[in-house]
């Protein structure tokens, strides 16, 4: 019986899963199981519970019995704690908990997924993986928020996200890119939610969100960067609850806010509304804005990657966002942007002959990372 590698990438509402061989070079099968969540709005343990078992007995039963060398789970929050993954124990379980606060939409549904584990299945190793553990080498100023010291060594700093997704990419420099375009790298990973990392050989430099997944540019449902008197103003003269403004800035607004159509940018494409119009622009603008706001970090740019659900398959997205950016002398190939990740071309190369900056697309893979950090924690090499 050959062993696999589990990954698990647990939500509020739903359960994502993937499987890979011992070598960690092939997906096996991969799915997503959906659930209700509780009144409170929060993870159903329940729900979740359930879920988690039918996919253990789902890769149980496709593969053998005890075949799961380690589950691998995806992890948002990893604080000052973690820069590399790390073999759950009491210890580990017991820290996570403390990091609620810091990311109190995603970390329960992910901490109650490794305690469901340990509860039915307690001989069954896991590996936590930490989006917040790539940028880990972001340049000291770049991790600072304007606010007291004292906050700062409570941890009120800036952390950044999508460090699997960013972590995949830097794997693929040296292969996809030209030598030319490899040092001074800003990917954009845009999708539900979304952000940009500066790259200096491979290395995060910077990073748009911040202490929360909240920040940086404009997202599916999500606001991004926002004045902090906008949330004042809401609590103070709105006379909105905390958790009213939460709810707000976390799911009512981004592109489905501005549209009032959907967080969907297909369906904002497909849309003949001025204001889909108007929130496609508005997503655009920003992170054409927010990219040439990193590139003093790098001084300089050598290239632009794309990757996540819109950077990957929506060209209209890429060609407004390099638009913005024509003044750095990006130039795209109108013909190649139009048909990469439409499944037809395996295509990365994006820029046009001339172009000063490069501009290439790559599919991102954080559930390959999951479970290659995890088989190297599992069997260290």
């Amino acid at each position: 019986m050959e062993q696999v590698y589990l990954t698990l990438n647990a939500g509020s509402s739903n359960l994502k899963y993937s499987v890979y061989d011992a070598q960690v070079r092939h997906k096996l099968t991969a799915g997503k199981l959906e659930f209700k969540v509780s009144p409170s709005d929060s993870p159903d343990e329940n729900a979740l519970s359930l879920a988690v078992d039918r996919v253990v007995a789902l890769v149980e039963n496709t593969f053998g019995g005890d075949c799961i060398a380690a589950v691998g789970h995806r992890v948002v929050h990893g604080g000052d704690f973690y820069s590399q993954p790390i073999l759950v124990d009491e210890e580990v379980l017991a820290r996570l908990k403390t990091l609620i606060p810091l990311a109190p939409l995603h970390l329960p549904a992910e901490i109650n997924a490794v305690e469901i584990i340990r509860q039915h299945y307690p001989d069954m190793a896991q590996v936590v993986c930490f989006d917040t553990a790539f940028h880990t080498t972001q340049m000291p100023l770049a991790q600072w928020f304007a606010l007291p010291r004292t906050l700062n060594e409570q941890g009120v700093k800036r952390y950044g996200f999508h460090g699997l997704s960013y972590q995949y990419i830097s794997t693929q420099l040296a292969c996809v890119l030209q030598p030319e375009h490899r040092a001074k790298v800003i990917v954009a990973h845009l999708g539900n939610g979304a952000s940009l990392c500066a790259m200096q050989d491979g290395k995060s430099v910077t990073t748009t969100m911040g202490f929360t997944a909240l920040d940086g540019l404009v997202m599916g449902t999500r606001c991004g960067e926002l004045d902090a008197g906008v949330v004042l103003h809401l609590c103070q003269q709105q006379g909105m609850s905390l958790k009213e403004v939460q709810q707000l800035l976390y799911k009512q607004s981004g592109l489905l806010g501005v549209s009032g159509v959907s967080s969907d940018m297909r369906e904002l494409e497909r849309s003949g509304k001025p204001e889909a119009l108007e929130a496609r622009q508005l997503f655009c603008f920003r992170a054409a804005q927010k990219l040439a706001g990193l590139i003093p970090a790098l001084n300089g740019l050598d290239a632009i990657i794309f990757c996540g659900g819109i950077g990957e398959h929506s060209a209209a997205t890429r060609a407004m966002i390099c638009d913005y950016l024509a003044w750095l002398g990006v130039k795209l190939d109108v013909h190649a942007n139009s048909v990469a990740g439409n499944g037809t071309q395996n295509i990365n190369r994006l820029h046009a002959q001339g172009s000063a900056i490069g501009v290439y697309v790559i599919a991102t893979n954080e559930e390959l990372m999951i479970a290659q950090q995890s088989a190297a924690v599992v069997v260290p090499h």
